[in-house]
């Protein structure tokens, strides 16, 4: 399948950022079996960060729902762009679709089908599954892995920075063309200068910022393209 082609590469930092999360959730406190329920249920290694700490440090259960909402935000965003292409399917698939949906999926698959001139074909749907569905299964198999091996890692190997790594190699070779550049490059200022905001609602404003700013990009590029063709 040319989804699983695509996203065999970032499928190595998937499962690293993966693992890193599983060793994280049991190193906080929680037994593996609320750890591996976690996993299952939440599917988004963001929001489970987010969380961890602030579980640790006996917060309300409101205020750690609130804190993952703002840090998924962007997959508001991902749903909202993905809408015409699943609106024929049923509401129940397109639950499922919207569960399984990740960043690398849906960054591979508006790169190659953003300007499609047909769009809600049954090869974009079984090009976006076979993405989204080794996602999954790398994500959560390392993730386990990770809550059942954490305590045999020492403390002091520095899995924050692991995570950092498995992020950046996920992001690095999805940045082609000016617009994707752009767009990285607004939303780490962004997210740099919003660190002291709360509930990391400096993540929220990044990815806002950069979605806006590799949209207004991508539109300056293409009226170029059409002033330069009028030329012609």
């Amino acid at each position: 399948m040319l989804g699983l082609h695509e996203a065999r590469t970032p499928l190595v930092a998937i499962g690293t950022w993966a693992f890193v999360t599983g060793i994280a959730m049991v190193k906080t406190g929680m037994t593996e079996g609320m750890a591996v329920l976690m996993t299952l249920l939440v599917y988004a290694g963001s929001a489970q960060l987010t969380a961890l700490p602030l579980m640790e440090a006996g917060a309300p259960v409101w205020l750690i729902f609130l804190a993952g909402m703002v840090v998924n935000v962007r997959f508001v965003i991902f749903g909202a762009a993905l809408q015409p292409f699943f609106q024929r399917y049923k509401l129940w698939q397109r639950a499922v679709i919207g569960f399984l949906i990740s960043d690398v999926a849906f960054v591979l698959f508006i790169a190659r089908y953003g300007n499609a001139r047909k769009i809600g074909t049954t090869r974009q749907l079984w090009y976006f599954l076979g993405m989204i569905i080794p996602c999954w299964i790398v994500w959560n198999v390392m993730s386990i892995l990770g809550v059942y091996l954490g305590g045999l890692v020492p403390q002091s190997w520095g899995l924050d920075f692991a995570a950092v790594l498995a992020l950046l190699a996920i992001v690095v070779p999805l940045v082609r063309g000016r617009p994707m550049i752009m767009c990285l490059l607004v939303a780490s200022v962004v997210a740099w200068a919003g660190q002291v905001l709360p509930l990391r609602l400096g993540l929220a404003a990044a990815v806002i910022a950069g979605v806006v700013a590799g949209v207004a990009a991508e539109q300056h590029v293409q009226r170029g393209s059409t002033k330069g063709a009028g030329h012609d």
